[in-house]
């Protein structure tokens, strides 16, 4: 028998039976759907954070002291490291929650004190106005830059608020700038943050300590060489305990998200894999019941001399056909659900050709391993009880 002849009569055993074989491929479908989105879900997030961590800058350095050591930074530490080679700049950094308040309106925000080096280094830049300067730092003033959430909340979204005050914790402080939007992450929303001189952050906020600092190597071949004179300079400080700081750059960053993303891709596909395995179950039931109704059909297939492996490719086929489509109508539902998911939800979902190929074969094999056994049994049967059965 040819093996076109074979899927006619899968096709027509399948076209029979319309309502149990999309009944029976719901399962698939559904499956195939949740791979897509999971999936997709997990790969737009890892695209997402690498890329927001790509933008802050390939030669990017991290210093945190950790824990509850006594110990900070001073303004002689910070010194001494600029003139160090390989580091180009660096930025202090402290901050804290604060209570923003403009007339009637409050809003409790972010605050980040640091100095005229941190935009450049963070890559954070102004869109009206100006950001802080260096004689901000040193006259210790009360101006600050403030995020777009902080106009929308506090000053209905005007456009040009610069030269306004704006009160945080009891002291007014004068705009002197509001910053390019940079939308939601993971993370939390960019612009939900004011930023004012350090020297006026310790003030306010009763903190002295300097804990974090932000440093640009001179280029990105010069990040592992100034990493090496960061960690010898913080080992002496620390007296060789290693726990009392941590330096990280953005290759170090982007390796941890990367590999947590894909765990959590993983995850999802374990998941989705659940609904998989509940419709190749439903694939086998539904052949076995299929097996029993054409009994007395296999009987006559063999008494006319059909061999054994046509039988078996016959229910393999018709099993396969069931799951292949059922995989590709899951396909277009997990691409249709993603578009509506990314447009009305801004949900970062990246769906490759590769995720599709995998869905589809993978279809196929649930089709084909859930196939075997209905079809061997089949192919096992007796023709002359076949033939006799009711």
């Amino acid at each position: 028998m040819k093996v076109s002849k074979l899927f006619k009569v899968a096709f027509r055993s399948i076209l029979v039976n319309k309502m149990r074989s999309f009944l029976t491929m719901l399962g698939i479908i559904i499956g195939i759907s949740s791979v897509i989105i999971l999936v997709g879900l997990g790969e737009g997030t890892k695209k997402q954070i690498q890329s927001q961590i790509e933008s802050l800058g390939t030669n990017l350095i991290t210093v945190n002291i950790t824990g509850f050591h006594s110990k900070s930074f001073s303004n002689e530490d910070i010194e001494y490291l600029k003139a160090k080679p390989g580091i180009k700049r660096i930025a202090p950094f402290i901050s804290g929650n604060v209570t923003a308040k403009y007339g009637s309106k409050t809003y409790t925000t972010n605050l980040e004190g640091s100095t005229s080096e941190y935009s450049d280094i963070r890559k954070i830049y102004v869109d009206i106005g100006r950001f802080i300067s260096d004689d901000d730092v040193k006259n210790r003033s009360h101006v600050a830059v403030i995020g777009q959430d902080i106009v929308d909340e506090l000053y209905s979204g005007k456009v040009n608020i610069i030269g306004e005050y704006i009160n945080i914790n009891g002291i007014d402080f004068t705009i002197v700038g509001i910053l390019k939007s940079q939308g939601s992450s993971s993370s939390g929303s960019g612009d939900d943050r004011i930023i004012i001189p350090i020297s006026t952050a310790q003030r306010l906020t009763r903190n002295t300590n300097i804990r974090t600092l932000y440093i640009e190597a001179t280029s990105k071949d010069e990040v592992e060489f100034a990493k090496g004179y960061l960690e010898l300079y913080l080992s002496k400080k620390f007296n060789g305990d290693t726990t009392s700081y941590r330096v990280f750059d953005q290759t170090s960053l982007l390796n941890t998200a990367t590999e947590t993303t894909n765990s959590m891709t993983l995850m999802l596909m374990g998941i989705a894999a659940i609904s998989l395995l509940v419709g190749g179950i439903g694939i086998m039931n539904i052949m076995l019941v299929s097996v029993v109704e054409r009994t007395r059909e296999i009987g006559i297939r063999k008494a006319v001399g059909a061999k054994r492996k046509w039988i078996l490719l016959q229910f393999l086929i018709e099993s396969s056909t069931i799951s292949l489509l059922g995989g590709i109508f899951g396909v277009i539902l997990g691409y249709l659900i993603s578009n509506i998911l990314k447009v009305f939800f801004k949900m970062s979902i990246y769906i490759s050709i590769q995720t599709i190929s995998i869905a589809v074969i993978f279809s196929i094999v649930i089709g084909i391993l859930f196939g075997i056994y209905p079809a061997n049994k089949a192919s096992k049967s007796n023709p002359i009880e076949a033939l006799r059965y009711e």
